[in-house]
Parts: structure tokens; C-alpha cells; sequence
């Protein structure tokens, strides 16, 4: 009972307290008519003198390939860059991977029977051996293949790998010389 009445008096006490407060200011009427002239602040460029003029109108316009030869260029120079790199990262599909030896031949083996469309690539990295599949730019590109092999290998996995490039072309001939010791 006495919490009641507490509750009572003090939620009287409360909203007799807010209809104290007023809301002050103006209303929206009061700036119906309202205007400002901010051009006085506002940035100005100066004209055109006639060289810029005749620049604007000499540079080509949309569609007649202003970007094209730029593009062309920074994309056979990103390519001649690339020819110099001996290795390029991207995708395998990890088949087996252990020490037992005669486990991996036995898996790749099986590859090769199920799966003759798909070669298998054996490395032997001391003390294990990996038995892997594909080389591929990315992740998307190995999921068909990966689903694939996933039904007859439960343990197989993608990863990252690094690739020899095909057609390396060695920008600095004296790297692959043997230095006499």
C-alpha cells in the first residue's frame, strides 16, 4: 500500500512538473520570409584565359579513347613485370600430405584411376610427401575441382602455393650462373 501511494505521488509530481516547462522560440511562421545573400563568401574561380580554353576544347572527348592508350600501356608494362617474376602465388588442392610414402603413391594412384582427367603433382618436402592438384589463380577457380575430389577424399583441402611462371624470362642472366666455391 505504501509503495502504491509512492508510486502515486510521485507520478503526480512528475507530470505536474513537466507542464511547468515551456516550449520557448520562435515559430515557423516568424521565418516564412526569410532569405540570405551568401555570394560574397562564397569561392570564385577567375575565367578562362584563352590557352586553357584551347586545351579543354583539344582534348578528346568521351568515347574516343583518352583513357584506352594510357590502359594499354600501363597494362603491357604491368606484363613485361610480371615476365621477370620467377614465381606467382595462388591456389592448389592439398590431396595428401604425410610421411608414409607408400600411402601418397597409393592415393595417386587412385587419382589416376578415378580421375584421368585431373594430374596429380607429386612433392616430396623432407619428411613428408604432398600430393596435390591444380594451379589456380584463386579460390573460385579450384572449388569445381575441389567438390570433385572432396566426395572420394574427405580430407582434402585448398591452399596457398607458390608457382614457378612458365616462360620466366630471368631479367638478370649472372643469377643462374654457379659461383665456384
Amino acid at each position: 500500500m505504501k509503495r502504491s501511494l509512492a508510486a502515486i505521488v510521485l507520478l503526480v509530481s512528475f507530470t505536474s512538473s513537466c507542464a511547468l516547462f515551456k516550449k520557448s522560440g520562435p515559430k515557423a511562421d516568424e521565418f516564412a520570409g526569410y532569405s540570405e545573400d551568401i555570394s560574397s563568401e562564397r569561392i570564385t574561380f577567375p575565367a578562362l584565359d584563352e590557352q586553357a580554353k584551347k586545351i579543354i576544347e583539344e582534348a578528346p572527348k568521351p568515347g574516343e579513347g583518352a583513357v584506352d592508350n594510357d590502359l594499354e600501356y600501363a597494362l603491357a608494362a604491368f606484363k613485361d613485370k610480371n615476365k621477370g617474376e620467377r614465381y606467382w602465388n595462388g591456389f592448389t588442392i592439398l590431396i595428401y600430405s604425410g610421411v608414409d610414402r607408400e600411402q601418397a603413391f597409393k592415393t595417386r594412384d587412385e587419382i589416376q584411376e578415378k580421375f584421368p582427367e585431373i594430374k596429380a603433382e607429386m612433392q616430396y618436402q623432407q619428411p613428408r610427401y604432398l600430393l596435390k592438384v591444380g594451379k589456380f589463380i584463386n579460390r573460385v577457380e579450384a572449388q569445381p575441382n575441389y567438390h570433385v575430389l572432396k566426395e572420394e577424399f574427405p580430407t582434402v583441402r585448398i591452399i596457398q602455393d607458390r608457382f614457378q611462371r612458365e616462360g620466366y624470362v630471368n631479367p638478370d642472366p649472372v643469377e643462374d650462373v654457379e659461383r665456384p666455391d
